[in-house]
């Protein structure tokens, strides 16, 4: 996990809303539409909670086709175990500094002529 990763889960979880969002899914996925009724949320606030938590990878939403043919996007929560310790801390900065050292070898190896 790299700074940002960690940082995005901080991010999702450091929030009422997306806190009450998760308390929602615990239960098992729900529809959009009712999960704003039961937190009071208009759907466009919803779903940009939603999106936080998702890229977060907390929640995961599906598109489904209803009978009628609507489609219905249902989310549900993914399995997930946050744990903030020095030693999180640290390994998110040493991965950070891994992928940035890849990068400069990658753009390195682009550069140079054949």
């Amino acid at each position: 996990m790299t700074s940002e990763e960690l940082l995005a889960q901080l991010a999702a979880v450091g929030h009422a809303q997306r806190l009450r969002i998760i308390g929602e899914l615990a239960d098992g996925r729900v529809h959009v539409s009712e999960l704003a009724r039961r937190l009071g949320l208009s759907r466009p606030l919803l779903y940009m909670h939603l999106e936080r938590l998702e890229k977060a990878g907390l929640v995961a939403g599906s598109l489904e086709l209803s009978d009628t043919g609507k489609a219905m996007k249902f989310f549900e929560l993914t399995p997930f175990d946050i744990h903030v310790t020095l030693d999180t801390v640290l390994t998110a900065l040493r991965e950070d500094t891994l992928q940035s050292a890849r990068a400069d070898r990658e753009a390195g190896k682009k550069g140079t002529p054949i």
